[in-house]
């Protein structure tokens, strides 16, 4: 059946920053837990990452995952959403790291492709694909269901280097 691995996906955002936990044991999902973490936005930039590091930190310690997966963000909306982003996106990056995690790094289009079979999937593709994929999964928004498509495309990309790599 394959070794068992429990995997976080993460879908940075200062606003809304999606989770999801998923445990892999060869091509079998099971679901886990989901939500999304709201910083308070009347809060300063460095207070908003605080919280999210605090977050993101609690979560790991309750759910124990052994291996992170974060998205890489795309941003098309000027310079200072690419740069706020990135900030969100370094605390996603570094909060499972310092801990002890792998953290695998997936582009959106790669998301999209591994759960729907295209880069250029919608939201309610993603989501209904997710609701196929873990049929146990209840999330509420896309930040959460993303967050899952992440995991899962870590799973798959992870049996995949197994197979090819013997990694």
């Amino acid at each position: 059946m394959g070794d068992m691995v429990r995997i976080i996906g993460i879908d940075p955002g200062l606003r809304r920053c999606g989770w999801g936990v998923i445990e892999s044991a060869g091509n079998r999902l099971s679901f886990i837990a989901c939500g999304t973490l709201t910083p308070d936005t009347g809060n300063s930039l460095a207070m908003r990452l605080a919280e999210m590091h605090a977050g993101l930190g609690a979560l790991i310690e309750r759910f124990r995952p052994d291996e992170a997966a974060v998205e890489e963000t795309f941003v098309n909306q000027g310079a200072r959403s690419a740069l706020l982003l990135g900030q969100a996106r370094g605390v996603a990056l570094m909060t499972p790291a310092s801990r002890g995690l792998p953290v695998g790094e997936y582009a959106a289009n790669l998301v999209k492709k591994s759960i729907v079979g295209t880069g250029h999937a919608d939201k309610d593709q993603i989501q209904l694909m997710v609701k196929t994929l873990l049929p146990s999964a209840s999330f509420k928004g896309a930040d959460a269901a993303d967050a899952l498509a992440i995991a899962i495309c870590h799973a798959h990309h992870r049996a995949h280097r197994k197979l090819v790599l013997g990694a």
